[in-house]
């Protein structure tokens, strides 16, 4: 904490000190000013506005230092200066002393804050930034929550002075109205509870409601707008509950939940059940990196006390191997055991052709049309191609289409230095690949951590990977027989000759071909949806790889119980998505996993953090593995 600081808090405790150790309180007791009334009223009589400009001093100085009385400073405000005028002048010093508050705790305690909780801190601010002045309004409204723990948590959001200012006066008037009537009938009064009664209080609690009433009204507003120009096609009742597009993880794990629930939901997919994961993604990938471990193991098997291993590489039985280990799973994801949970399974296109009709179009051109009262759009993400010139013309294998592959490539340059690229970079270099691996940022995996980097850069150079950070592909060319991947770097150009070139620069959301263009439904590189999973239309939801921000099959799973139960239950209780503990894996080795943040993302945030380092070299069991390192 800085000196001003130091010297804001020492002289508002100074204050408030010497406010209790003078005794002070005395003078705001209604005792003591029903006794000085008639005092008030003549000096109001002789010298108004001294008495107005020194009333109006003091009731700021008494709520910008949340000392008790500002109950009695309403009350003497009506007893004095009558009913309109005490309105007045409680109405703008009570709003000014709370905002001073406010912004005397957002200067002392916000970085303090948000350098401990900046993330949830964050998740907060947005909050406040859609609705805190609603939420705002209504606690003033109710005289229960005492003001100065609103202004002090108020104060550590990012809520502008001026609308924290409005709101309250606004919200604050009734109160006040109701205090300073109190005080023209000062003489009357036998105690401060005689002014509310519980009649009264509970007036104020259903005033209070009535904003979060007012803000629901306005939902079902915006939603009959937004489905106005399909209203004509609403059916009157349904054929199903939930409709399902994509049988990836996110639509597998959605479709699983609404079964349980005994909802009628239908599960569509044009490709294969199981996504990305089971077919293209973490099965194989998984597969092959075990064989690639394996060997790499028996090449070094003098590490293990084995002065030589025999062994022979079929490649084609590798990529065998793991086509059978994706078979073995197939079933966990398959139509019959979907279709045992209840689930109605539709192989074939899907269409939205309203937000309450999809379209199935079969692979022998049958079309059927289903009504549903939601649909979760789960459609997953494709590998993306980089527009380079020549790609095309040269080939090149994804992500996606690298497992039809037989023959062992001997020359293999791998596009992009993420998690998929340094996965198989390592794995084709064990098993005997010579490897070149491209990525246009300064270092591999740039997500996480630099140390972190450089461990996993190291790592795959040990295996004989030759890793060119900062190099841009340029262009692909191909002499002859002979293929090549230009480069750039430095502003000089290299050639790289390969026999398979392998693009692992990212994944982009499924988006065309489901209707979402001509309903309208907003769509960047992922499709827009709000915290609870929800697009522009309610009961159209996404989950995923196509909804964001996360591209792992667990947060897919994991989206999948708030698309599913926002789907089938948001008209009664909705629940937002929690992503504040994500956990993540690149499966190199050493692998590099995490939960949560990490330092940069940390430091980036503003999140205090620490590090504690354990070299994995000092771990018996590592040593006993021979894999000490890490």
């Amino acid at each position: 904490m800085n000196r001003n600081k130091w010297l804001l808090v020492v002289g508002v405790l100074a204050l408030v000190g010497g406010f209790f150790f003078f005794d002070l309180g005395r003078f705001f007791s209604l005792a003591y000013i029903q006794g000085a009334q008639a005092d008030f009223a003549a000096l109001y009589a002789t010298r108004p506005w001294l008495l107005i400009g020194g009333y109006f001093a003091v009731y700021v100085a008494v709520a910008a230092l949340s000392l008790p009385g500002a109950v009695i400073m309403t009350l003497l405000g009506g007893a004095v200066f009558g009913f309109w005028m005490g309105l007045l002048l409680v109405s703008f010093a009570s709003s000014l002393g709370a905002t001073l508050a406010m912004l005397s705790a957002r200067y002392v305690l916000r970085d303090g804050v948000k350098a401990r909780f900046g993330a949830r801190l964050a998740d907060i601010d947005r909050g406040v930034e859609r609705e805190g002045a609603l939420y705002l309004f209504t606690l003033r409204l109710v005289p229960l929550f005492p003001f100065f723990v609103i202004n002090l948590v108020m104060g550590l959001t990012r809520m502008k002075a001026a609308t924290f200012y409005g709101v309250s006066q606004l919200g604050m008037l009734a109160g006040t109205a109701v205090y300073v009537n109190a005080g023209t009938q000062l003489g009357q009064l036998k105690s401060l509870q005689g002014i509310v009664s519980p009649g009264l209080l509970l007036s104020f609690a259903l005033l209070g409601i009535f904003p979060l009433l007012a803000k629901k009204i306005v939902d079902v507003v915006k939603a009959r707008r937004v489905y106005a120009p399909w209203a004509a096609r609403r059916p009157k009742t349904y054929d199903r509950n939930m409709v399902v597009i994509g049988a990836g993880a996110a639509g597998l794990v959605t479709a699983y939940i609404a079964a349980a629930v005994k909802a009628k939901v239908t599960l569509v997919e044009q490709h294969k059940m199981g996504g990305d994961c089971l077919n293209y993604g973490c099965v194989p990938s998984k597969a092959l990196i075990k064989t690639a471990t394996l060997v790499r193991q028996m090449r070094h098997s003098a590490d293990y006390g084995v002065a030589q291993a025999s062994w022979t590489l079929d490649f084609a039985q590798v990529m065998d191997r793991v086509a059978h280990v994706v078979r073995e799973i197939e079933p966990h994801d398959s139509i019959a055991r979907y279709t045992g949970l209840g689930v109605d399974v539709q192989q074939g296109a899907a269409r939205i052709l309203d937000p309450w009709h999809v379209q199935i179009t079969a692979a022998d051109g049958g079309v059927q049309t289903l009504s549903t009262r939601s649909i979760v759009v789960a459609t997953g993400a494709r590998p993306f191609v980089p527009p380079l010139p020549g790609l095309e013309d040269c080939g090149y294998l994804t992500s996606d289409t690298l497992w039809g592959l037989r023959e062992l490539p001997p020359r293999l340059v791998v596009l992009g230095g993420g998690p998929i690229g340094c996965e198989l970079a390592q794995s084709f270099a064990r098993l005997g690949s010579a490897v070149t691996q491209v990525e246009m940022a300064p270092r591999l995996m740039l997500r996480e951590d630099e140390d972190v980097s450089a461990y996993a850069q190291k790592a795959l150079q040990a295996d004989g990977v030759k890793v060119l950070t900062g190099h841009k592909a340029l262009r692909c060319e191909q002499h002859g027989s002979d293929k090549f991947l230009v480069v750039e770097a430095g502003g000089a150009e290299l050639r790289i000759a390969f026999d398979v070139l392998l693009c692992a620069v990212g994944r982009v959301a499924r988006l065309q071909g489901f209707g979402l263009e001509e309903l309208g439904v907003p769509v960047q590189r992922t499709i827009t949806t709000n915290e609870y999973l929800q697009t522009n239309f309610p009961n159209i939801l996404a989950a995923g790889d196509v909804a964001g921000p996360f591209q792992f099959t667990h947060t897919a799973a994991h989206q999948a119980w708030y698309a599913a139960v926002n789907g089938l239950f948001g008209m009664f209780r909705k629940f937002k998505a929690d992503y504040s503990v994500i956990p993540w894996c690149t499966f190199i080795d050493p692998e590099v996993a995490r939960v949560g943040l990490n330092e940069q993302e940390a430091r980036e945030q503003g999140i205090a953090f620490e590090v504690t380092r354990y070299g994995i070299d000092d771990l018996d069991r590592a040593i006993a593995d021979s894999a000490a390192q890490g």
